[in-house]
């Protein structure tokens, strides 16, 4: 989920797609203050100082958020599902963590859905993925064409930097004419599809 919302509304959306043989996990970030919203404490995955491309970033927390959601990974393959049978995905800031650390767990995932968001720490990579498992992963990146929070272009630079550290033919882009900081109908459609794809049943 994204900065100031908590996992229950995704939980909601994704009851309309639901695949039968597919568990959604939809964690909720801890509550700390936010550098660009006055310091207010509110749920985020880590602390987000300007929205511009050339804004400071929170590397520790980033980080750390990261280890956190490997663990959840984790938890699960200790459940008995495969780490090629996980697929990760957020919305906004919790897209930006879902992009980051499947570049640089060595967990080999099942993909990655990153909607409305960006990759962090852009340039510490390729070397921060230099250990992945993760170079042929499948991604479906998704970004509306009338985002005024993280405009689409973030979007189609995230894209071209993921081109350069995965396989390209792996990595789909789709744009959504009018669609704001959000999701709609069609996405979701694109969602399920994609994790359908991903996730095939055994």
């Amino acid at each position: 989920h994204g900065l100031g919302d908590t996992g229950h509304g995704w939980a909601e959306a994704f009851a309309g797609i639901r695949t039968p043989h597919v568990k959604y996990i939809c964690p909720h970030a801890p509550v700390k203050p936010v550098t660009l919203n006055m310091g207010m404490s509110m749920p985020s995955w880590f602390d987000i100082i300007g929205l511009q491309t050339d804004a400071e970033e929170d590397e520790a927390g980033i980080k750390q958020a990261s280890e956190n959601i490997k663990a959840l990974i984790d938890q699960e393959v200790k459940n008995g599902i495969p780490s090629h049978r996980i697929v990760l995905g957020g919305f906004s800031q919790g897209g930006a963590l879902s992009l980051y650390t499947a570049l640089t767990t060595q967990q080999k995932l099942g993909g990655v859905v990153a909607l409305s968001c960006w990759l962090p720490l852009r340039n510490s990579f390729p070397q921060a993925s230099r250990n992945s498992a993760n170079n042929e992963m499948h991604v479906l990146q998704c970004h509306g064409e009338a985002d005024p929070l993280v405009p689409v272009m973030f979007g189609c630079l995230t894209v071209e930097k993921l081109k350069t550290l995965c396989n390209p033919s792996n990595i789909i882009f789709k744009t959504y004419p009018r669609m704001p900081h959000s999701a709609c109908p069609e996405e979701m459609m694109d969602i399920k599809q994609f994790i359908e794809k991903q996730l095939p049943p055994i």
